[in-house]
Parts: C-alpha cells; sequence; structure tokens
C-alpha cells in the first residue's frame, strides 16, 4: 500500500479522535517503543485512501472522506436526502479540519483511533469517538446528534481510523491541534483586528464574513470559503468560537495556502484578527452554562460563564489568559474541584 508522509517539528496538544469498525482494525496497535518513551511522532505515516481495495470496506472510508470534505453535500440542511440533513449550516469538516484532517496545526485528525474513548471535561463523561462527532455536529455544524447506525457517521468513523492505523494506541503527534503561539500580556483587541482583517482577510471571506458559496443556486454544494460568523457558521459553542483556538489556527494557516512553517502574519496580529472574528454575531447554542461539571476543568478561554474564577467574561474571551491561569492553578491547590451549579 503507497502511503504519505507529512514531517514536523513542533509538539502541541493534540485534538484527536478513534474507534474501531467492522472490517477494519478494531483498535490501534499498541504503543510502540518510540510512543512508549514519551516521544512525540514526527512522520505521520497515512494510507493512501485511494489505494485501498475496492470493497465495502474501501467504499466505506472514502466515502467517510468525502463526508469530510462535502459535508453539506451529505448531511447539511439542504442535502438531497431530508432524512440525512443533520448539519444545520453548509460547512464542511475540513473548513477546520484542513487537508482532509491531514495537515499539521490545521487541526489534524490524523492520530483518529489512538485517543478515543477519552474522558472530556466538557460533559463530565466517557466520550466515543462518535460521541465527539456529534460535538462538532451540534456546535461546530450546529446541527444535532447522527444515529450511530447511519452511513455518513459510519463512514467517518472508518475514514478516521484508517488515518491513524499506523499509530500506536495512545500516540502523541507532532503538529496536532492548531498550535501554540506565545499568548499576549494585554487583552486581543478587536478593533486592530478589523484593520487587520481588511488587510488580508476580506478579499477571501468578505466583508460581511460570510465567505463565498460554491453555488448560489444550491446551497449544498457548500463554500469555496468557509463564513467565519453570521448565521451560517459555527455556533457560540464550538472551539472555533475560544479566541486561543482561533488564533492559533489563523497564524498558522491562514490565509490559505501558508502554514506554520512561513506564516504570514505576526502573532500580535493573529489574536487581534482572532479577536475581531469572535466579537462577530453567530447562532447560539443553547444550555452552554452546564458544560464542564468541574468549572476547574473549563478552558481559560471559554466565551461564557459560569466560571469558577472571579475574572470578567470579557477577559476570558479576550485575555489577557496568565492571570487566570494563576488563579485556576490556585483554586486547583486549594479546593481540587469547584462543581457547575448549572451541571446537568
Amino acid at each position: 500500500m503507497r502511503r504519505t508522509s507529512m514531517v514536523g517539528y513542533a509538539a502541541v496538544v493534540a485534538f484527536c479522535v478513534s474507534a474501531g469498525v467492522a472490517g477494519a482494525p478494531a483498535q490501534p496497535p499498541e504503543p510502540a517503543n518510540l510512543a512508549a518513551a514519551g516521544k512525540r511522532i514526527a512522520v505521520w505515516d497515512i494510507p493512501d485512501i485511494d489505494q485501498l481495495p475496492d470493497d465495502e470496506h474501501g467504499r466505506l472510508v472514502r466515502y467517510g472522506r468525502s463526508v469530510l470534505e462535502a459535508t453539506a453535500r451529505h448531511i447539511g440542511p439542504d442535502a438531497p436526502d431530508p432524512v440525512m440533513r443533520f448539519a444545520g449550516n453548509n460547512l464542511a469538516c475540513t473548513s477546520c479540519h484542513l487537508d482532509a484532517g491531514r495537515k499539521k496545526f490545521g487541526l489534524p485528525l490524523v492520530a483518529a483511533a489512538a485517543d478515543y474513548p477519552l474522558y472530556s471535561a466538557r460533559s463530565g463523561e466517557l466520550a466515543s469517538l462518535e460521541d465527539r462527532l456529534d460535538s462538532c455536529m451540534t456546535r461546530s455544524m450546529n446541527g444535532r446528534p447522527m444515529p450511530r447506525d447511519v452511513r455518513p457517521m459510519r463512514a467517518l468513523v472508518a475514514y478516521l481510523t484508517v488515518l491513524s492505523s499506523a499509530l500506536p494506541r495512545g500516540a502523541a503527534i507532532e503538529g496536532a491541534g492548531a498550535g501554540a503561539m506565545a499568548e499576549l500580556d494585554r487583552p486581543a483587541d478587536p478593533a486592530r483586528g478589523a484593520v487587520i482583517y481588511a488587510r488580508t482577510c476580506v478579499f477571501c471571506h468578505g466583508e460581511d464574513g460570510r465567505g463565498l458559496v460554491r453555488n448560489g443556486a444550491d446551497a449544498s454544494l457548500g463554500y469555496g470559503v468557509p463564513p467565519l460568523w453570521g448565521p451560517d457558521s459555527f455556533n457560540d459553542g464550538a472551539g472555533m468560537n475560544r479566541l486561543v483556538t482561533i488564533a492559533n489556527f489563523v497564524h498558522d494557516n491562514m490565509p490559505a495556502g501558508i502554514d506554520w512553517l512561513m506564516p504570514a502574519l505576526v502573532p500580535a496580529d493573529a489574536w487581534d484578527v482572532a479577536a475581531y472574528v469572535a466579537s462577530r454575531g453567530r447562532p447560539h447554542r443553547e444550555g452552554l452554562e452546564k458544560d464542564f461539571p468541574d468549572l476547574l476543568d473549563k478552558p481559560v478561554d471559554a466565551p461564557y460563564g459560569p466560571y469558577a474564577d472571579s475574572f470578567p467574561q470579557a477577559q476570558h474571551k479576550y485575555g489577557p489568559f496568565a492571570p487566570i491561569r494563576a488563579e485556576i492553578a490556585r483554586l486547583k491547590a486549594e479546593k481540587g474541584t469547584v462543581p457547575n451549579p448549572d451541571a446537568r
């Protein structure tokens, strides 16, 4: 089987998903010496999906890649089959997970089957791969959960499992997540970010942030350039609505075509333009106050309360975050946990 490899040199916290599927290994290999030694895997040994056999499993995996890349067509609000309309917007999974989940610091999905099931601090429960996918469906895609047995769900699981089939269980990969650039010692500035947006982002995403549709007569064909805010964007409970995530993603991937090795924006510009995007209106997800049963596990940049600390919501949204982290560390040492009064 022909494989492609990608090499990187930086380490960050991974965003990964995993599970087994019929016809494919149910679990990835046991930890190799490299992972057992605590080292991060720099070379991603990724199977060539197009070289999989033309059998039921191979077709399911390729369909999963298509669902990832053309999400609106398969499961969007205007998908041809009304029964399959699970997403609430016309984004694609690849709007955030670049290069079909294979780009370093582009929120890659390469370590898919190496991580889940995994405890979710947001729900306070053990989450399966399907649970994690549904979190994306209800937040980033502003839609509803998918039943476990529908073909798009099975196909996404199959694709993600194949992506990580060469990695050991619990693998830590270099290039995971969106990056981890130095943070500001001041609040990120949406007003300054608006100027940067007009200079570097408006050509693709538009003055109104609504992106560029592929076909004005058929919304299910999705976007050539995704919207960053507005009614067809991710909702306010999505991970991309957190400043740390979007700022690092912008720094390492935007404008389209650049990567983390040669960023186009200096860190301060990335933080400020991210603040501008985060300040814009988008769909609201009900029940966000119930997230994170232990408030000490809540990310410092979660833009909605309640919080364990006494810092204002604006600081949680725009920073600076170092004082919040210090207070959270103090509270953990003193109390251990801070139960969320609004949790389920």
